[in-house]
């Protein structure tokens, strides 16, 4: 990954993983990668991907279960007409 020196790395994983969830890569109720997957796949820290999972559950997008796994939440749907 090529990293814009003007945005965080947090907030560039971040966008990565989000766009994931909403192309259904990580699809509702799917476990989302660990810190040590995080750290290995963007070659980040890990003080790093803690922070972009810890803001994706503050979105409402995951949910941990300590000792199992970070979660992706089922998203909400589009009211019906």
């Amino acid at each position: 990954m090529e990293w814009e020196p003007e945005v965080p790395r947090w907030r560039q994983v971040y966008a990565v993983l989000d766009e994931r969830i909403a192309d259904g890569t990580y699809p509702p109720g799917g476990r989302l990668p660990s810190v040590v997957d995080v750290c290995g796949e963007f070659g980040i820290s890990q003080v790093t991907a803690r922070k972009v999972l810890a803001e994706l559950r503050k979105a409402g997008l995951a949910v941990m279960y300590p000792g199992v796994g970070t979660f992706v939440t089922k998203l909400p749907q589009p009211p019906t007409p």
